[in-house]
């Protein structure tokens, strides 16, 4: 029989052993498969299936992973571990991607199908098994500041572009607000969808040094993003090399 310390190191995504592997794989298997119904409207017997032991493997992971939680917050007592794990942001999303399959609740979440929504909560357990993914997500928190900087631009120069585009541009285009907060995003992101567009030689004015300085917006975080990916990795390497 296993130890919960055995236990602990084939759960962890940080142990690079083969049975830990083995076991990011297995679960990843899983939550593909508990993602295939979601495709779908109408729900076969076979999707059941699917889900019912797609749920059944992560309620004993969801178990696993409660019962080593003092190993995991070593420096909190053993009791406290237990009490606040299942409040942590990962369990949260583990606990809300297995009730909705749970019948009595599903019914009772019958509306705007929130059953559904909340299963899809599964792709957000593939950053537990994923080393990349968190590599990426500790790029980005680490980047934080001059992303968040990079959104607020993004995002005051949407509003002011709107406001701009709403009150010179004459067309029928833009009945309401919202429809230039439309226009400007995704002319500032450069997608231009086409189904809103001014028809005045002013408001294609505007729409010309919307979309450059869009380019421009949406070139910053990629190469802060791509630089700190890039360090992360260096400093991964290093971490790895055997010291002499």
């Amino acid at each position: 029989m296993m130890t919960r310390r055995q236990i602990y190191d084939i759960i962890e995504t940080e142990s690079h052993s083969f049975s830990s592997r083995l076991y990011d794989w297995t679960m990843l298997f899983f939550i593909i498969i508990s993602l295939i119904p979601l495709a779908f409207r109408e729900q076969t017997t076979l999707f059941e299936v699917l889900d019912k032991v797609s749920v059944s493997v992560f309620i004993v992971d969801y178990l696993l992973r409660w019962t080593t939680a003092d190993m995991r917050c070593s420096k909190q007592p053993r009791w406290k571990a237990f009490l606040l794990y299942p409040f942590t942001p990962f369990a949260i999303i583990d606990l809300l991607s297995i009730i909705p399959s749970f019948t009595f609740i599903n019914r009772a979440l019958k509306l705007f199908r929130i059953t559904r929504l909340l299963k899809i909560l599964r792709v957000a357990r593939f950053v537990r098994y994923s080393s990349n993914i968190q590599l990426l997500l500790k790029v980005l928190h680490k980047e934080r500041h001059i992303l968040l900087t990079v959104f607020f631009i993004a995002l005051s120069y949407i509003f002011i572009t709107a406001l701009i585009m709403f009150n010179t541009e004459e067309s029928t285009m833009f009945t309401d607000f919202f429809d230039a907060l439309y226009w400007a995003t995704t002319t500032l992101t450069t997608v231009g969808y086409g189904d809103i567009y001014p028809a005045t030689d002013l408001g294609r004015i505007i729409s010309m040094f919307s979309a450059l300085f869009g380019v421009a917006v949406i070139a910053l975080p990629s190469g802060v993003i791509t630089a700190g990916y890039l360090e992360e990795l260096k400093e991964r390497k290093k971490d790895t090399e055997p010291t002499d």
